[in-house]
């Protein structure tokens, strides 16, 4: 058998070895999972009135606020998830078990395609979940098209893998789970620090480079132009760029942390 296919088999492997430790151990996936989806109820029901009168020129409209927020919200479960990832890489790399598998006969490679498979489809179901929530509670996008929605789920998709190879990165090179968890901390403030509750042009002059030059304000920007029309310039390119840019350097970084000599 050639090298694809088995690398293909072994990874297939640790997919699944990862899943059952996610439906075994629920609690962090939870806990993951209900930060968005609270941050999406207060903003809409305590703050909507109030935030939505700021954006749309001091006329209160909940409901358009909830169109505004609900792409923010998205890409913040994105960035939410693969912490989760980190803390589990940590736990395999400090327990052993990550020794014991480079004893055996199966592709180095596939343990670390493994994490980061299962921690993408973590991330693009809680989308779902988000989203479900949202809907519920009145967000529509009745103007993008099948194409758009498309396009929306392949960004939500490439966003959540860059992040994760960074967080595989930041699990292996953490002593222990506890110090993974705070490392991946970045991941969950930097939506918090965008264009997901407020324009940049809102901000204060000098906090506005900090949330304008940073990888999720262009995909939150990108994802409110295909799902409810809103000009999408260059952020697409430049979502694009990110995405990229981060899965290149988090794959070529967690690679090499994994492939040193663990004495």
């Amino acid at each position: 058998m050639s090298a694809l296919p088995l690398t293909a088999r072994d990874s297939a492997t640790m997919l699944r070895r990862n899943l059952l430790h996610a439906r075994r151990y629920p609690s962090l996936t939870l806990n993951i999972l209900l930060t968005p989806i609270v941050l999406l109820l207060l903003f809409v029901y305590v703050f909507g009135e109030v935030m939505s009168a700021g954006i749309a020129g001091g006329v209160p409209d909940r409901s358009a606020y909830l169109a505004y927020l609900v792409p923010g919200v998205l890409l913040m479960t994105i960035g939410a998830t693969p912490a989760g990832s980190a803390v589990s890489v940590a736990m395999d790399m400090s327990e052993g078990i990550v020794a014991r598998f480079r004893t055996m006969a199966i592709h180095r490679g596939s343990i670390l395609i493994g994490h980061v498979v299962g921690s993408v489809l973590q991330s693009l179901i809680s989308v779902v979940v988000v989203g479900a929530v949202a809907v519920t509670i009145g967000f529509r996008s009745t103007d993008a098209t099948a194409v758009e929605w498309l396009a929306a789920f392949g960004l939500l998709a490439m966003v959540a893998l860059a992040f994760t190879w960074i967080a595989v990165g930041l699990g292996i090179a953490a002593p222990n789970p506890e110090a993974a968890s705070n490392h991946a901390m970045p991941l969950m403030i930097l939506p918090l620090i965008s264009s997901a509750f407020v324009p940049v042009d809102a901000m204060p002059g000098w906090f506005q480079p900090i949330a304008q030059y940073q990888p999720f304000t262009p995909a939150i920007e990108t994802l409110r132009g295909l799902l409810l029309g809103t000009p999408i310039g260059n952020n697409g390119w430049l979502t694009v760029a990110w995405c990229l840019g981060l899965t290149v350097l988090g794959y070529l970084w967690s690679k090499a942390l994994f492939n040193r000599d663990p004495s």
